[in-house]
Order: C-alpha cells, then structure tokens, then sequence
C-alpha cells in the first residue's frame, strides 16, 4: 500500500500474540496485492485495463469497498472519487511530474464516479466512456485498519491499535488509559499540532506534505479535487475521527477538498464523526464534538 504498517496489542500469550499479529500482516498483503495500483496483475489494474470495454468480473470485497466508495461520492457531493486516477496517475511526485492542459483536460473529462457502472448482483463493474481509471488508494489503508481490528477481535484481542500510513483503527483502550495520537505539524515533521486521547475509534489524516513536489511556488500533493484535477490548496491538514476506518478515510479526503467552512458542515451533519483541520494559514480548526471534549 506504499505505506508502513503496524499493529501493537496486549496478549496473556505472547505466542497468541504473535499469531494475531501474523494474521493481520496477512490480511494487509492481501488486500495490498488485490487493491494495488503498482502491481500489474492487481485486481484493480485488471479492471483499469479492461472495464472499458465491457463489465468486468470482480471479488465480492472489490464490489463491497467500490460501493462504499460510490457512497461517500454521493454524501460529499462528489468531493471523494475514486475516479480522480483518470487524472491522478499523470502525475509523478517523485520525479516532479505534472500533466499538460490538454492531457489535463481529457484526463478530467474522465472523472466522475457516475461512469462507474457497479452490479452488485452479478458482481461486475464497467466504465461508461474510455479514459476512466480508478485508485482505491488511502480508502484501501481504511479497509486493512478495519479487517485489522476485526482480525483481532475474532481471536479474542481486546486492546489494540492497527495503523497503516495515516490510518488508525484502535481496539479498546490501552490497558486503563486512552491511546494518545499526535497530529503532526503539516510543516515540521518533528512538532505536534494537536494530541487527541482515543479509545474504540478510527483516525485518518490526510496532508499535502505526503507525496508532493513544488514547482513556482505551487504544490502538487497527492490529494487531487475531482472537480479540476488538480490540487487543491486551501488546507494543509484534515484528520478525521470516526467509528470505522472507510469512514474517516473517506472524509478526511472529503473535506481536504471540499475546504474548512463546507467540510465542517459535512462532519457536523454526521453523528460520531469529528474533525481537526489545519488550513492554508496554519490555523486549527475543530469541530464541536473535540471542542466540547468528545472522543476523549
């Protein structure tokens, strides 16, 4: 999934432990093999490949997390689209690489979670016009936190914490005290914006120091608005705390996008779902259930 991932947990056993552990490590390289960009012979490259030209023949997990995705498009207004890699694979951040206008624009003319045609019976999706890819990027970190916790919970874990990049699921509490996580500073990988204590959630941030490069004084992150296919540049940070991994995935994305004053509408109009936002300015911003000490 391009990213590290870790799992701590508390075990009587420690060879139970250890298993515990083994299992989940399993369940990511699985899902990393199946959901992966990078790889050729992915599921998901198959359907980039091939789902132009007709339905194309998916697992039942791919149908469970493309519906999903189909989900948070239509709750955010389009701001989180999985389609965004008909635009986002023209970029290449290591190498600093950005698409001209024109590729650009037919890129964009692409996008749009509408030409995903989904058949949740027979278990097959299509692309409405050449040109659409997918990337179930970050959303598939949110997937492997999840089936990480349930991994565990299956075997009788009950505190624990699975992180995978920006991504955290947390099992329980830490033996008698909250988990603390740090929100990195967007500019200083060595400060700490905020510090929330956590138990039974999920955590997502996502930030425009990621992957990105700076070119006349614009930074091309990762994080692409479907609307344009470009950056978008109001926001440095958005971390999302949620019941479920997809959930704070998708949002924090969604409101990376959508910006501070729409965004934190999204989350407030959501009941267990709170967000901290560092914008443009560097200035913080959080939503009422933080404020009034929620999920502490």
């Amino acid at each position: 999934m391009g990213t590290s991932v870790r799992v701590e947990l508390w075990s009587e056993n420690r060879a139970a432990g250890e298993a515990a552990i083994a299992a989940v490590m399993h369940q990511m390289h699985h899902i990393d093999d199946t959901m992966s960009h990078c790889k050729p012979d992915s599921e998901l490259m198959r359907i980039n490949r091939c789902a132009s030209d007709g339905p194309v023949a998916i697992s039942q997990p791919m149908v469970d997390i493309i519906a999903r995705a189909l989900d948070f498009s239509k709750l955010s207004e389009g701001a989180f689209d999985i389609t965004y890699a008909s635009v986002g694979h023209l970029y290449d951040y290591r190498r600093g690489i950005q698409p001209g206008e024109d590729a650009l624009a037919r890129g964009c003319a692409a996008i749009g979670y509408r030409n995903l045609i989904l058949d949740r019976q027979r278990r097959t999706i299509q692309f409405a016009r050449p040109g659409v890819r997918i990337d179930l990027g970050g959303f598939a970190k949110g997937l492997a936190v999840d089936d990480g916790v349930s991994i565990l919970q299956a075997r009788g874990i009950r505190n624990a914490i699975v992180t995978a990049g920006g991504d955290s699921r947390i099992l329980g509490d830490r033996r008698g005290r909250p988990w603390t996580i740090g929100i990195r500073d967007p500019r200083n990988a060595q400060a700490m914006v905020a510090v929330l204590p956590l138990q039974d959630v999920a955590l997502s941030t996502s930030g425009d120091y990621e992957r990105y490069f700076e070119r006349d004084g614009v930074r091309y992150h990762h994080l692409i608005d479907p609307a344009t296919g470009k950056s978008p540049s109001s926001v440095r940070s958005v971390t999302v705390v949620a019941p479920d991994g997809l959930t704070s995935e998708a949002l924090s994305k969604s409101v990376f996008v959508m910006g501070v004053d729409k965004g934190m509408r999204l989350v407030e109009s959501l009941q267990g779902v709170d967000a901290v936002v560092v914008d443009a300015g560097g200035a913080l911003h959080y939503s009422s259930g933080l404020l009034a000490g929620g999920h502490q």
